[in-house]
């Protein structure tokens, strides 16, 4: 009995003999190439950019030397004008003679000294005070009322703290209470005027400030 073929068993047998003369006519195509075209393969190459190689070093500071700048110039030497002159001047003698006397300076004016005088003490209160001599009416009578306080119609009471000394006379006073018009001035002249009976502390006269009233009335 004959065996008959297929029509895909004779597809199977041709595909491999396809494959054979495909692979042969690559192989020559590949072998023609590289002989007839050889610097493909070289331009290929240049192509690529070649690898770039760092080196790194330690780098050492840079020292700079330190310039030293030049001494300067000495001045020129300027001849003073007065040279000669500064020659020509002579000391005198320094030499101070111990022995020789110093007078002391003269005495300040006598208009210039101040003399000082002691003050007098007075008593405030005494076991006797002063007294005017005839009472406080004679000093009355040594007062002329001021044209200026009778104008003006001045009227009132003055006193006086009079110092009467040991010997009963009045050293000095001043107006202790004033009424104005001249009238102050015309009581202090009177008790001025008038003698008083010392004060006595334990029997002894002594100095006394005594406050005297006088009085100013019109008619």
């Amino acid at each position: 009995m004959a065996i008959n073929k297929t029509k895909k068993a004779d597809l199977v047998s041709k595909s491999k003999r396809i494959f054979e003369i495909s692979l042969i006519i690559s192989l020559a195509l590949l072998i023609a190439a590289f002989k007839f075209f050889p610097d493909i393969e070289k331009l290929k190459l240049k192509k690529e950019d070649p690898p770039i190689i760092i080196d790194i070093t330690d780098v050492l500071p840079t020292q700079q030397d330190r310039v030293v700048p030049p001494p300067p110039k000495p001045p020129i030497p300027i001849e003073s004008p007065s040279a000669e002159v500064l020659e020509d001047i002579e000391i005198g003698d320094t030499e101070i003679d111990i022995t020789e006397q110093i007078s002391p300076p003269p005495p300040p004016p006598v208009e210039d000294r101040k003399i000082v005088e002691k003050e007098e003490i007075f008593f405030v209160v005494a076991e006797d005070m002063p007294e005017p001599i005839g009472g406080l009416s004679e000093i009355q009578k040594k007062i002329k009322y001021p044209e200026l306080a009778i104008k003006a119609g001045i009227e009132g009471r003055v006193i006086i703290n009079a110092f009467v000394d040991e010997f009963g006379v009045v050293n000095r006073a001043k107006i202790f209470k004033g009424i104005g018009g001249g009238c102050d001035e015309a009581a202090l002249d009177a008790v001025l005027k008038t003698k008083f009976k010392p004060g006595l502390q334990r029997g002894k006269p002594v100095k006394v400030q005594v406050k005297v009233p006088v009085f100013f009335k019109l008619q």
